[in-house]
């Protein structure tokens, strides 16, 4: 029977048209990542109701809340990988062990950062840029999203490793489904109780547990791997394998979780040479314009994870010119997707600042920067696509190294050279040169990729 299931899922992988093929897997994972994109967006609206300060509270959480995804896509697209791999092979038995180590691992790793983070919350809330003020309510929601820690890192290898078997359906169910339950809870603590910031929080970790227990269901009936403490490994170079596998998600997420508290810490530094009340203002502005932000850029990356089971899968069965057309589809897509969400924020900056936050003075901070912010996610779809491929077919240097730019490498000299020159106008633009930058690298070494001969290729000139 599992033989059976395993030829089916081959077929499909193979010879399905790759465009229909990641087109199918990527639209799932795209609504879930705009669900997701949208219950943060929803607790930024709700908690900015309260006051800029409370809403500042969200930006410095959402920073954490980068660093837990960080390891968790490090674990589940590093297990993923492989799991796809030895699914190509068909060796199911093997793909089990490489989804229960990183499960359980995943696991271990959660419970330690709660407990650390629970032990240390206000140093830890002031290092990823808390201000006095903002201080109470990001203690709050930090709390909830630390005991959440440990639910919300298993999920993510859960709803990962569901991907790349070609579940992405279920994948999606599972988070769509705590996002909305998010989102209601948000309504009902928030605004029916007066929990303020605290039932943000609340309404964050009990989504996180639900949506944890509904793909652990998921993965137990559909996915072809197991997951059981006896497919445990105890090798240390599987975890290897994962661990530089998983590279690339960890320097892209972690960077960008560093930088985004290096952005909050920053845009308080220069908000206060104005004034002590713009400090406030200046990090409220960019929490605002990266939550707008990131929901433009999540149809480029969902439309990307869609791609990466193909390409992994693929690349292992020797069908090179799939991967590579398979690739071009993408970033066609994405920069479609992306154009079309982008241009009425860019004509329109105000009026979506205006959805989120009516103080003024956060208004006129974050509507300019909501421009450059968009006009900068229009050259996302150029690298994040050659990213994820590079990763799916275990070129992880190359991979590691173009996640190094946007976030690290080019991103924190051009942040502290722009403020340093501009204040508040040099924080604004900072991540759009970056983005540009980072586009203007990656255009050869996908040029490279694409059009390299490959004499192992078994697909020339097909589909």
């Amino acid at each position: 029977m599992e033989l059976n299931k395993a030829d089916a899922y081959y077929k499909k992988m193979t010879e399905t048209p790759v465009t229909k093929l990641i087109v199918r897997l990527g639209i799932p994972t795209t609504v879930s990542m705009l669900i997701t994109s949208i219950y943060n967006m929803a607790d930024t609206y709700f908690v900015g109701s309260i006051n800029p300060s409370a809403q500042g509270s969200i930006g410095i959480l959402f920073t954490l809340q980068s660093i837990i995804q960080a390891i968790a896509f490090m674990l589940g697209h590093g297990s993923g990988t492989y799991v796809s791999k030895e699914l190509a092979d068909k060796n199911i038995k093997r793909a089990s062990t490489y989804v229960s180590s990183a499960f359980f691992l995943g696991g271990a790793v959660g419970l330690l950062l709660t407990g650390l983070g629970l032990l240390l919350l206000d140093p830890l809330m002031r290092l990823l840029g808390s201000t006095e003020t903002i201080l109470p309510y990001a203690r709050d929601y930090g709390l909830w999203v630390l005991i959440s820690c440990p639910f919300m890192i298993c999920s993510l290898i859960l709803n990962n490793n569901l991907r790349y078997e070609g579940k992405a359906f279920f994948a999606m169910f599972g988070l769509v489904s705590g996002g909305l339950l998010n989102m209601g809870m948000d309504y009902i603590f928030i605004r029916l109780c007066g929990l303020e910031v605290f039932g943000a929080g609340m309404a964050t970790a009990i989504s996180q547990i639900i949506s944890f227990a509904i793909l652990l269901i998921m993965y137990i009936k559909t996915a072809q791997s197991k997951i059981s403490v006896r497919h445990i490994s105890f090798k240390g170079k599987l975890y290897l394998q994962i661990f530089r596998n998983g590279l690339p998600s960890l320097i892209r997420q972690g960077l960008n979780s560093i930088s985004s508290g290096l952005l909050n810490k920053l845009a308080g530094v220069y908000g206060a040479k104005v004034s002590a009340e713009m400090a406030d203002v200046a990090i409220d502005g960019m929490t605002v314009v990266n939550r707008i932000s990131n929901f433009v850029m999540c149809v480029g990356m969902g439309i990307s994870q869609g791609l990466q089971p193909v390409a992994s899968f693929n690349y292992q069965a020797g069908k090179h010119a799939r991967v590579k057309r398979g690739l071009w589809m993408t970033v066609m897509i994405s920069l479609g997707c992306v154009t079309v969400l982008g241009v009425p924020i860019v004509a329109a900056p105000r009026f979506f600042v205006e959805l989120f936050q009516s103080d003024p003075l956060v208004v006129e901070f974050a509507t300019p920067a909501m421009r450059y912010a968009i006009l900068g996610q229009l050259f996302v779809p150029i690298f994040i696509p050659l990213n994820m491929c590079l990763q799916s077919i275990r070129k992880s240097g190359m991979a590691s190294f173009l996640a190094l730019l946007r976030s690290g490498l080019l991103f924190i000299p051009i942040l502290f050279a722009t403020s340093a020159l501009w204040g508040l106008v040099g924080i604004q633009i900072s991540q759009p040169v970056s983005d540009f930058l980072t586009a203007a690298v990656s255009l050869p070494i996908f040029a490279k990729f694409y059009l390299s001969p490959d004499e192992t290729d078994q697909t020339v000139g097909a589909d």
